[in-house]
């Protein structure tokens, strides 16, 4: 499990961006797979995350994550989802404590925030096109909502696929120089014509230091390269693999929120 300091240090907020690592399942999921979604062994999943809360310290709290979809959109939790399964959105916000905000990933990126103040957290599932339309932006506003100041507010990028790992084709980049010339700064000229490689984890950092956020820090892992401790989605698409771990990025309020 990786922690960020910025966030250790805070009184009453849990989180950990894990690895792959300390879990139960086998073969190419092996070993910490949390994502229901995979082809996993479902009791290996279920084992996995029941693992993370160990981790964090807060066994008996509930774990909720999304149905992921690359959305801009975000989810005030009050409690954990009904039968009827998570909903779809990207984002999450809540200042309940017993509930852990979970972000599954395998090369997109994990955010984590954090307002002690005001007793609010967020989490947010971040690929390209979620950070181009706005998850992390309709984050902070869902957790202002709740009572939290931008200005009080950490946010922690985890691991993710780095700008080395991470080539794109021409129509990648144009998605983004088409909606803002400045984007072009986060595109380098890759090895093959025409490509690129794109910074994803610079690109959010980015977007993030325009909300005027208290705190903004990186882990500084890129998930293709270290095959050891994290699942990648694009090392898994090159080996043509049929599937593929997910990991998990959790946040929690480790004590009652404040009041109103």
């Amino acid at each position: 499990m990786i922690t960020i300091s910025a966030l250790s240090g805070l009184p009453g907020i849990k989180h950990g961006f894990f690895t792959r690592e300390n879990g139960v399942s086998e073969g190419i999921y092996k070993s910490l797979n949390c994502g229901p979604g995979s082809r996993d062994r479902p009791e290996h999943v279920a084992e996995n995350r029941k693992r993370v809360l160990q981790q964090l310290g807060i066994p008996n709290s509930e774990l909720v994550t999304l149905y992921q979809v690359h959305s801009p959109d975000v989810i005030e939790v009050d409690g954990p989802w009904s039968s009827d399964g998570p909903p779809q959105a990207d984002g999450m916000v809540t200042r309940q404590s017993g509930v852990v905000l979970g972000v599954l990933s395998a090369d997109c990126t994990p955010v984590l925030f954090a307002d002690d103040k005001a007793g609010v957290i967020g989490a947010a599932h971040s690929g390209w096109r979620g950070a181009l339309d706005g998850v992390l932006e309709a984050t902070v506003s869902s957790m202002v909502k709740l009572g939290a100041s931008p200005d009080n507010i950490v946010a922690a990028i985890g691991p993710c696929i780095h700008q080395e790992s991470y080539e794109v084709g021409p129509e990648f980049q144009e998605a983004f120089t088409n909606r803002d010339p400045r984007y072009a700064k986060f595109f380098v000229p890759s090895e093959n014509q025409g490509h690129h490689m794109f910074d994803l984890p610079g690109f959010i950092a980015a977007q993030l230091a325009e909300l005027d956020l208290s705190e903004v820090v990186s882990s500084g892992h890129d998930t293709c390269s270290d095959e050891d401790r994290f699942f990648s989605y694009r090392r898994t698409t090159h080996r043509k693999e049929t599937d593929y771990g997910r990991m998990i990025s959790a946040i929690a309020l480790a004590d009652q929120p404040k009041g109103n």
